[in-house]
């Protein structure tokens, strides 16, 4: 009889990991409370009506529907048993073999539970169609309001000065200028304020010094109030209030700030690490169980390059879930395990139009060639030839007509 693998979580590394687990040799159960993957470092385009959910969004079992040894269950996991080997969730009971836990992370709001009720936040798709509703809505109420419209409503806050930061920041910035005033000729759109805050003495703090300064000068170009050096300490729905005592009224606050693991109840509080995450050895393995894995963003890793665990980017999580499959055969065969080791191809981010920033392990560039460089690999991440058509199509419209048709406020009760 197969060993059976449980797998929790459907994100990049869930899915890597199951795409190169050879064929038949294992019965597999990916159980993920969503019926499909999520291109998250295209959230921020969707948030701001520059593409369609549809075109990052890719439904699981279309994605296994070929492979007759993968089962999707959609559920949400809601403890694991290792004594028994069992995974419970609202389908019901699995038993399994082997649990590999690529359940991912989600917002981190620092114990604020204010900020958790009153920000959005920008981890799924859902979100992403939220903040586009909340924002469009946003400039309807402002035209219905008139000159009684609240002070806060024209201002945009994004807190997190990192890649997600500075690219929802700047796309924000461009639809402010070049797509609204035509939408909504009544309003003054000279009032419309985005502002971006960081902690950190400069956005982009993970990057080269190149990558600081280039897109602080874009974020400023594009009038985007930078503030750095400054945290948020509360903020009830209305009223921000920072850490060097200003307050600034906002109605549309978004949570970039940070990332915590989602953690799976039923496993030892040893092996939790900060962060919410769980510590791993070097093939990925949790501390202290013999058949439980973890990759991707909630796998914590000690090595002697990173001492603190591995960035939670997506390349990590690709390479984990590949270096794991690879395992899986060897284990299979009886061969000896190869420990994981990240080789950092580069980091990058783009700040709107022409404006881009690209670290690779040699060289930093920005400008023109970045910002090409940067559509061309996500572009290339996209998992279907139809969705990098259609991703494509729509950004050559955009480039050119500096418009798109997509502003579109969904919502499942258009009473509520």
């Amino acid at each position: 009889m197969k060993k059976k693998i449980i797998v929790i979580g459907g994100g990049f590394a869930g899915l890597q990991f199951i795409k190169n687990l050879k064929p038949g040799m294992f019965e597999v159960v990916l159980i993920d409370r969503l019926n499909h993957h999520q291109f998250q470092p295209l959230f921020y385009q969707v948030a701001t009506s520059q593409i369609e959910p549809t075109s990052i969004s890719f439904p699981l079992r279309k994605i296994f529907q070929d492979r007759k040894d993968v089962t999707v269950r959609m559920a949400e996991v809601l403890a694991a048993d290792p004594q028994n080997m069992t995974v419970t969730s609202t389908a019901g009971t699995f038993e399994y073999d082997y649990l590999v836990i690529a359940s991912g992370g989600k917002t981190n709001y620092y114990g604020n539970n204010e900020l958790e009720k009153h920000t959005l936040s920008l981890k799924t798709t859902y979100e992403a169609i939220k903040i586009r509703n909340e924002i469009l809505e946003n400039f309807e109420n402002i035209l219905n309001s008139g000159s009684n419209a609240d002070e806060g409503l024209f201002n945009i806050v994004v807190v997190g000065g990192g890649p997600t930061g500075v690219e929802l920041s700047g796309a924000f910035a461009e639809i402010k200028r070049d797509i609204l005033p035509k939408d909504f000729p009544g309003i003054d759109f000279s009032r419309l304020k985005i502002h971006l805050l960081e902690g950190g003495d400069h956005t982009l703090n993970t990057m080269s010094d190149l990558a600081k300064r280039s897109s602080e000068k874009y974020l400023k170009s594009l009038g985007v109030q930078l503030r750095t050096g400054v945290f948020v300490r509360n903020y009830d729905g209305s009223i921000l209030q920072l850490s060097n005592g200003e307050h600034l009224e906002s109605k549309n606050v978004i949570w970039t700030a940070g990332i915590t693991g989602n953690l799976i109840n039923g496993l030892s509080q040893e092996v939790t690490a900060p962060g919410k995450r769980l510590r791993v050895d070097r093939t990925n393995r949790v501390e202290g169980y013999e058949n439980i894995y973890a990759i991707g963003d909630i796998a914590y890793m000690e090595t002697p390059k990173y001492p603190k665990g591995h960035p939670q980017v997506a390349n990590v999580a690709i390479n984990q879930g590949k270096n794991l499959a690879r395992n899986f055969t060897r284990m299979f065969k009886g061969g000896k395990l190869t420990e994981y080791e990240y080789r950092d191809l580069g980091s990058m981010a783009t700040v709107g139009r022409n404006k881009a920033i690209v670290d690779l392990p040699l060289v930093s560039f920005h400008g023109y060639l970045a910002w090409y460089f940067w559509m061309f690999l996500h572009l290339m991440l996209i998992l279907s030839v139809r969705n990098k058509l259609i991703i494509f199509i729509n950004w050559a419209w955009n480039y050119i007509t500096k418009n798109s048709s997509l502003r579109l406020i969904l919502k499942i009760d258009p009473d509520k």
